[in-house]
């Protein structure tokens, strides 16, 4: 099945990481597969396995080019600080999928203020 042959679901998912979600439970769980996903659509992590939505270097790598895509993250990751600061200083719009904590974080919120003054919204009550 082509669902299942690496080098097809490479070529694919290099050209349109959305088409992650064609691939096989094996390859949504191949780091290597779904790093050339993310290459170019950070949103593609909503189709990768749990343990890759739980990586780091993965969500990372997600969130720097599509910060939205934190609201995949597994939430022990929503709750990093360095994630979420990469995810905000992509897209503002992260601050509303990163954890009440750090909608607190001073640090985070600027961040995300800076890229996006209207992210305020989703910032602690403190902190607006």
């Amino acid at each position: 099945e082509l669902r299942a042959d690496k080098d097809v679901v490479l070529a694919a998912v290099s050209n349109d990481g959305s088409m992650l979600h064609c691939a096989s439970q094996n390859l949504r769980a191949d780091k290597g597969v779904v790093l050339a996903a993310l290459s170019n659509d950070g949103c593609a992590l909503q189709y990768a396995s749990n343990d890759l939505r739980a990586h780091k270097d993965v969500v990372l790598a997600a969130v720097s080019s599509k910060g939205c895509a934190l609201e995949f993250a597994s939430d022990e990751l929503r709750a990093d600080k360095d994630v979420a600061l990469a995810a905000v200083s992509s897209e503002g719009c992260a601050l509303e999928f990163a954890s009440d904590e750090l909608c607190a974080d001073k640090d985070v919120a600027l961040a995300a203020a800076s890229n996006d003054g209207s992210m305020l919204q989703f910032a602690s009550d403190e902190l607006r």
